[in-house]
């Protein structure tokens, strides 16, 4: 009985330092500012796929001329994705449909880009989209920016 509730102790610590680590992981990513709340879609086909597979919850960090997109279910401290500003074309947006409006936030909006030759999808909320076509369009003079 005594080992039962030592390993059901040792369980609930684990899973509470666990979520601890989560949330100040989240906090030390938020620190600088310049953070918004952004699911992500790599390398998808041309044609729409409202299925709700392959998105990504997570942060997005705007770090001078680049965006750092974090995966808010990880540890590591490094971001997944970085993408420059430079690089990002604007394709289209759209509202989520079918199965993706589960999938992603409920206010969410879906902005379809190229990167680098990359196909990718950004969910964002409508404040969000506004601040990221924002701060493509306030590149520096010089830099090529395509936004649709």
């Amino acid at each position: 009985m005594v080992l039962a509730l030592t390993v059901c102790g040792i369980v609930v610590a684990v899973v509470v330092v666990g979520l601890f680590v989560f949330g100040l992981r989240r906090r030390l990513i938020q620190r600088s500012g310049g953070t918004f709340d952004c699911s992500l879609r790599w390398d998808v086909p041309e044609k729409p796929d409202t299925s709700g597979k392959g998105w990504s919850y997570g942060v997005a960090r705007y770090s001078g001329d680049r965006i750092e997109w974090y995966r808010v279910f990880s540890y590591a401290y490094r971001p997944r994705r970085v993408l420059e500003r430079a690089a990002i074309e604007v394709a289209g947006r759209r509202l989520p449909a079918g199965e993706e409006e589960l999938a992603l936030l409920s206010d969410a909006v879906v902005l379809t880009c190229l990167h680098r030759g990359t196909r990718l999808e950004l969910a964002m909320g409508e404040d969000a989209l506004t601040g990221f076509l924002a701060w493509l369009e306030a590149a520096p003079p010089g830099q090529r920016v395509n936004v649709a």
